[in-house]
């Protein structure tokens, strides 16, 4: 798992589509699904771990960007 289009493909494997329109949203509307997947203990956990990772890069990417 390397990038944003591959945390959307395993949420993905789980009915999980988010597009709000919104970057910023859409990648904390992951983070939290993922977090309720893992806590349902649905992921694995290199891949919530590292799933978690790129969403939290990307979102910083997107709040300095709004700065």
């Amino acid at each position: 798992m390397t990038s944003i289009y591959d945390v959307q493909q395993l949420l993905k494997r789980y009915g999980t589509i988010i597009y709000t329109g919104d970057r910023l949203a859409d990648l904390q509307l992951m983070e939290e699904e993922l977090r309720e997947l893992h806590q349902s203990q649905l992921v694995e956990q290199k891949d919530y771990e590292m799933a978690l990772f790129i969403l939290r890069q990307e979102i910083q990417r997107q709040m300095e960007k709004i700065k």
